[in-house]
């Protein structure tokens, strides 16, 4: 049995939560739906009963807690400094000042409902796509019609980041081993550019290696996938769903917005 296939049905199985049992296709096509009704939003009671939905589909995929919620702190941290700087560049009624800067409560909103969108929709990536196998994910995708070499350039990547990463594991043992300390100077800085430029290089010359040994077993651009995907019921029934929610969704946007 293939990788692939090993791990559709590792993830199939009877113990699983039902919705790591549905295709992958409708998780993506779903999760995709989501997230640009959304960013459509602008009303409070429709993101927040979207934000609701995403954490219903994350208590159903049984992430563990501690971890999921380190990833959804990472991303909240690349947009936290604009999320402050909202309130204070974004005319309208006054709330507080800071010196010469004045916060207004249409930045606060503003800034409350880009947070509320952006984990609904982090949450949600992680419950459909994210508990998705990164080959079965490649598969799902092709099968989707996405163009092939996005999909080859994906599933080359999963294959290979774990060999650029033993790579540069080697290359910083070879630099501990010549006594190398990094610090605060022009010697770390030289140092560090040498590692990235050799990593740059080492993966240059094993990509080229890769396709000459690809093109002598006959690689002609075109991966050819055995696994097939069967659309069931239950993958019906969640489309269905899914298309309703995000209806309602819209509706009481509309109806509160």
């Amino acid at each position: 049995m293939s990788p692939a296939s090993s791990d559709m049905h590792i993830r199939n199985d009877g113990a699983n939560p039902w919705l790591l049992k549905l295709d992958p296709r409708a998780r993506i096509v779903a999760s995709f739906l989501f997230a640009c009704t959304v960013i459509a939003l602008h009303g409070f009671v429709a993101l927040s009963i979207a934000l609701a939905c995403s954490l219903l589909l994350l208590i159903s995929a049984r992430l563990p807690g501690a971890k999921t919620m380190k990833k959804v702190m990472t991303m909240d941290g690349f947009i936290i400094f604009m999320l402050f700087m909202l309130p204070f560049t974004t005319p309208g009624e006054f709330w507080f000042s800071i010196g010469p800067f004045n916060a207004t409560w249409e930045g606060f909103y503003k800034a409350l409902e880009i947070t509320i969108k952006a984990n609904a929709v982090v949450l949600t990536l992680l419950a459909l796509v994210g508990t998705i196998d990164a080959i079965v994910l490649g598969h799902a995708l092709n099968r989707l019609r996405l163009p092939q070499n996005l999909v080859h350039l994906m599933l080359f990547s999963v294959r290979y980041i774990d060999v650029l990463k033993q790579e540069y594991a080697r290359l910083r043992t070879a630099m501990k081993a010549r006594c190398f300390t990094p610090g605060n100077n022009l010697h770390t800085y030289r140092s560090i550019g040498y590692l990235l430029g050799m990593l740059l290089v080492r993966s240059l010359e094993r990509s080229e290696r890769i396709l000459e040994a690809m093109k002598c077993r006959g690689f002609q651009g075109k991966l050819y996938l055995l696994k097939e995907f069967h659309f069931h019921r239950r993958d019906r029934f969640f489309s269905l769903f899914s298309l309703l929610i995000l209806i309602v969704l819209l509706a009481v946007d509309q109806h509160y917005g």
